[in-house]
């Protein structure tokens, strides 16, 4: 019942987030027939054009048409390139998902053993050492810590490539492409993560049955793993599922600042032209993968603690 349920709020709420991204889209000011024709276009010229593209039925209607097109996987054609857009986005995902989840690995590499560690020196030198790095981490925009690693790595060093993204033909060239900006992306993230896990495991160190694994013998480092992470790591993983929904929209910035041909920068593209059925396409994309990865999130709460699946 308990994964029934889940997958049921999932999909009212991929319902639900539809019907926004969609509304936003057609209340937004300015005509995109007008846009595409030009300011010097006559109104009955406009007016064709309006009706070619289905924007003079009522706006009910024209959900429904899309809605029932995103139940098919089709999106639409977009308005300028006059290419699929699911296809556009697909090819644009191939590198904006590996981007995210390099970014995320990164993440926990960092985060995880530096919280650990940080809880287990709890008001000593190491826990202030981490809790300073990861307050200027926090301080640190992302863009700027992409700047930052491409002038001392691809500038400097010359072991990565500054910008573009060569594909994924070989595959090597492409991780080490999308290193840097994954690795500007886990520096805030990671600052983040950090102090959440550091958090959390104190919580738990606080417990009574982690004082009385202590009691029975257990050293504070071995209480900890054998019984106080797992507890833990519920929290963390809830934050964990937001902090993966702040990495995609951060994609946005890195993607421009590492020249990559991602789905952010696809989107500030079709921004500009006023492309709003890719606008609207990439948006709904976007949603569903972030509702999909807290549907997971969910999903394994059940796994980590049996407990949550009977409340």
């Amino acid at each position: 019942m308990y994964v029934v349920r889940r997958v049921g709020i999932f999909l009212f709420s991929v319902l639900v987030a539809s019907a926004l991204v969609f509304s936003v889209m057609s209340i937004l000011p300015g005509d995109p027939a007008t846009v595409m024709l030009g300011t010097q276009a006559t109104p009955a010229a406009v007016e064709a054009l309006r009706t070619e593209l289905g924007l003079d039925r009522p706006i009910p209607i024209q959900y429904m048409d899309w809605l029932s097109g995103v139940v098919r996987g089709d999106l639409g054609v977009s308005i300028f390139s006059g290419q699929d857009i699911a296809d556009q986005i697909a090819a644009r995902l191939r590198i904006t998902v590996p981007l995210a989840t390099m970014a995320m690995t990164m993440t926990i590499l960092l985060a995880f053993p530096a919280g650990v560690y940080a809880a287990s020196r709890h008001r000593r030198l190491g826990d202030t050492v981490v809790s300073t790095l990861s307050q200027i981490g926090l301080a640190i925009p992302a863009f700027w810590a992409g700047l930052l690693l491409v002038t001392v790595f691809a500038v400097g060093r010359r072991w990565f490539p500054a910008g573009g993204f060569p594909g994924w033909g070989s595959v090597g060239q492409g991780l080490r492409a999308l290193f840097l900006p994954a690795l500007s992306l886990a520096i805030v993230q990671g600052a983040i993560i950090t102090r959440y896990v550091r958090s959390a495991v104190l919580d738990t160190m606080r417990e009574d049955y982690i004082r009385t694994a202590r009691s029975k013998g257990l050293s504070r480092s071995a209480a900890l793993w054998r019984h106080g992470l797992r507890n833990a790591a519920i929290p963390v993983l809830t934050i964990l599922g937001l902090q993966f929904a702040a990495l995609l929209a951060g994609t946005v910035v890195i993607e421009s600042v590492f020249v990559l041909p991602g789905l952010g920068s696809m989107l500030l593209q079709a921004i500009t032209r006023r492309d709003l059925l890719l606008v609207q396409g990439g948006a709904f994309v976007i949603v569903a993968i972030i509702l999909t990865i807290n549907l997971l999130v969910d999903l394994t709460y059940r796994f980590i603690d049996p407990r949550v699946a009977r409340r």
